[in-house]
């Protein structure tokens, strides 16, 4: 009795996760809780997702439905457990599908045609009947031809009491179609999990001339963490990236150094990454960025080992880690900058410097003394002629130099965007080449282990998609019937699991080529 009772229970079970019910209720869910953390920005600041909700909500309500959405996990959704649970439900919910009807659908696309009776010819949807001069034996052939006009290359005959009959099938592997997406499905899911459990979305803002041994996630960490966060990335860079050694230093093991880093959204990259140099250009004329990009130089063990320009479409990708530039920003220390010149004085040779602010040099060939005063990253002057600064990006670099020469000692703003800015009295000419170390290239960091899951599931769905929308299952059956001097009567029949009106058409027209070719 107990285990009658608990067959029952399988059975229910069992009829639950196969029904397609389900499985749009389940979907759903998944839909709609994906938008929800869509808009919600994932593992970032409260300040930034509450201004987000004030927009649906209002200000006053925003911090409240902020608190609601947080405690449920929408503010790190992929990775909260009731999410992974409707994953793991919809997976089941579709293989169950999948195994309870996919053995019916596997006999019928390996059932071996045979002959018909003659009530099975009435049964089909498809069935035609017309009169062919001549005997069986002439019309043969042609039946046969045309069958083959029809697309179907092999084909299966007999004779009986009913007469002759020819019958084949072709695409009958089509019907397993869907079947075979739902399977690329469920690569899809086990790679998105794989990438979401273990892999890394995170930053890195590297400053034009440093180097870097981790990125960083956008967890919220307090500040005794931010604290132990910094003494282990010192630590790693003083090993030069080399995870063992760094560890060894500390006397714990590589895999326990890890995990710390990562439990501080730390991603121990086990290299040194540096931006070498960052260009952004722009439209003549104009404040928008036409391109930028990052000349990034890989040091494993202290070797360089590679390097790439990257820019928005063109990423770097090693040891499974994928660098793509995402933004750029301005450095806060001004006076680190170094500023590169080309001097030339009177028509003579260039002259290069590499100075910062406060720094002082005389033009070649003269006694003039040019001093770096001051910087603007985004220079602009009101119609009074007073300068100011519009924007901390590097829009329109702008830099004062103090010119002393003889009894004259004046100002000047020399853009590098505006090569006219660049001359001096006396056909003295300051070219501003560079500034260096000014900014920084933002860098979106990404390791995913299921990727290559999903694409194989992609391309698996690409397979099934193909065979479920644009093949199709179609079997015919033609048979000769003596009708004397009447001639010989043709039955067709035939089904087609999708296209039928199209199929119907096929055999309409072949049916019409063969009775005008009698006549």
């Amino acid at each position: 009795m107990t285990e009658q009772k608990q067959k029952n229970i399988t059975d229910k079970t069992w009829d639950l996760f196969a029904s397609v019910k389900l499985a749009i209720i389940i979907f759903a869910l998944i839909a709609s809780s994906s938008v929800v953390g869509t808009v919600i920005e994932q593992n970032a600041e409260p300040a930034k997702n509450i201004g987000i909700i004030a927009k649906f909500v209002g200000y006053s309500s925003a911090p409240s439905v902020y608190r609601v959405l947080d405690s449920m996990g929408f503010t790190d959704m992929y990775h909260v457990w009731w999410f992974n649970l409707l994953l793991a439900a919809f997976a089941a919910n579709l293989t169950i599908c999948t195994l309870d009807r996919f053995p019916r659908v596997l006999r019928l696309v390996r059932e071996k045609l045979k002959p018909l009776k003659e009530e099975q010819f009435r049964a089909f949807s498809i069935k035609k009947e017309f009169l062919l001069k001549g005997t069986p034996g002439d019309a043969r052939a042609k039946l046969i031809s045309a069958v083959r006009g029809l697309g179907f290359r092999k084909h299966e005959s007999s004779e009986g009491e009913d007469g002759w009959q020819v019958y084949a099938q072709r695409q009958q592997y089509s019907r397993l179609g869907v079947y075979i997406t739902h399977v690329s499905i469920l690569f899809l899911l086990v790679g998105a999990v794989i990438g979401s459990l273990m892999g890394f979305s995170g930053y890195l803002n590297l400053p034009e001339g440093s180097s870097y041994p981790v990125a960083f996630g956008r967890k919220q960490i307090t500040n005794q963490e931010y604290a132990e966060r910094n003494m282990l990335v010192d630590t790693l860079m003083k090993a030069g990236g080399n995870l063992s050694q760094a560890a060894a230093s500390l006397g714990v093991s590589e895999e326990r150094f890890a995990g710390r880093m990562r439990t501080l959204a730390t991603e121990p990259l086990g290299f040194m990454v540096k931006n070498e140099e960052f260009e952004v250009s722009f439209y003549a004329q104009s404040d928008m960025a036409k391109e930028y990009s990052s000349l990034l130089v890989v040091f494993d063990k202290g070797i360089e080992v590679m390097r790439k320009r990257i820019e928005v479409n063109s990423p770097l990708k090693y040891k499974g880690y994928t660098f793509y530039q995402s933004s750029y920003g301005m450095m806060d220390n001004r006076s680190e900058f170094i500023f590169i010149l080309n001097a030339q004085g009177m028509g003579g040779t260039p002259e290069r410097h590499e100075l910062k602010l406060g720094d002082s040099f005389t033009m070649p060939g003269t006694s003039t003394e040019i001093t770096l005063m001051d910087f603007s990253p985004a220079l602009r002057f009101d119609p009074s002629g007073k300068a100011s600064t519009y924007t901390d990006m590097m829009n329109n670099p702008g830099l004062q130099v103090k010119v002393e020469g003889g009894d004259a000692v004046y100002m000047k703003w020399i853009l590098r965007r505006y090569p006219q800015t660049w001359n001096i009295s006396n056909n003295n000419r300051i070219e501003f080449v560079d500034v260096w170390g000014a900014q920084f290239t933002g860098l979106q960091v990404r390791r995913d282990p299921g990727v290559w899951i999903v694409y194989l599931g992609c391309l698996i769905m690409t397979i099934g998609l193909y065979m479920a929308f644009f093949t199709s299952h179609r079997r015919i059956w033609v048979r000769l019937r003596d009708e004397g001097r009447s001639g010989t009567k043709v039955t067709v029949a035939a089904s087609a699991h999708k296209g039928r009106e199209g199929f119907e058409q096929n055999i309409d027209r072949m049916i019409t080529l063969l009775t005008e070719a009698g006549k």
